[in-house]
């Protein structure tokens, strides 16, 4: 028997590199398990949108909608839901943060951008109104502060507090000794810089974003790495095994 389609499901992008990196974390789920059927799917910008693929499986074929996003979110609990729900034998799985595999990736990233524990970190997520997703950025906080000695922040790029200009902003008053300065400040040395570290997959407009924030320097996105792809098939995996019912 067949195993279940594997459907990919990205945020989408109007990036041609976003994109492209992307497209190649889906092949690279598909070269991990050969003959595995991989499927693309978006929940916003971007088409083949997740209802159509949803709606568009072969009758009878089981599915799991793997989020190629790092947190749960609306998007999660409401539009991969809602298309889950629609269709008998469709599965969810988690998404693919908070990991200490993500973690330890961003702390590669930051060792590759030359940062120092001199340096102050932002950690910066794109953000979301629902209350679960800042919980998972700040359970993946804690993981990177279990690597790096620097002072680490969450920022966002839209919808939750503090925003990503805004935690610069409260770093740098610390590291000048300013109202926010204090215990606090942990690690901060007077001449350490503000770094943004991309917790994003792949280039786009939040990433393009975080480079008008006021730090010194931004990390690259996560992608590429094989890592994304192994965490994915690891949720896909998990999905089917809470529902054994549906294990090929």
């Amino acid at each position: 028997m067949n195993s279940p389609i594997l459907i990919a499901c990205a945020h989408g992008t109007s990036s041609p590199h976003g994109a492209a990196e992307v497209n190649a974390l889906r092949d690279g789920i598909a070269g991990l398990r050969p003959g595995l059927d991989v499927r693309e799917a978006y929940v916003d910008v971007q088409d083949p949108d997740l209802p159509a693929v949803v709606t568009g499986l072969p009758e009878g074929e089981t599915a799991v909608v793997v989020p190629l996003l790092l947190s749960v979110g609306y998007h999660v609990k409401v539009d991969i839901a809602r298309a889950v729900k629609s269709r008998p034998d469709t599965l969810a799985a988690a998404p693919l943060g908070p990991d200490p595999r993500l973690a330890a990736l961003l702390d590669q990233r930051l060792r590759e951008a030359g940062v120092t524990d001199n340096d102050a970190v932002v950690l910066a997520a794109a953000g979301s109104s629902d209350p679960s997703a800042a919980q998972n950025v700040e359970e993946l906080t804690d993981q990177l502060r279990a690597l790096r000695s620097n002072r680490i922040v969450a920022g966002y790029g839209a919808s939750a507090k503090p925003s990503v200009p805004d935690a610069v902003a409260m770093l740098r008053e610390e590291a000048a000794g300013g109202a926010g300065a204090g215990e606090s400040a942990g690690a901060v040395d007077l001449g350490g810089r503000v770094v943004i570290a991309s917790y994003l997959l792949a280039p786009g407009f939040f990433h393009d974003q975080l480079a008008k924030a006021g730090a010194d320097l931004v990390t690259a996105p996560l992608l590429p790495s094989p890592v994304l792809a192994e965490i994915a098939l690891e949720r896909y995996d998990a999905a089917l095994a809470a529902a054994p019912q549906h294990r090929p």
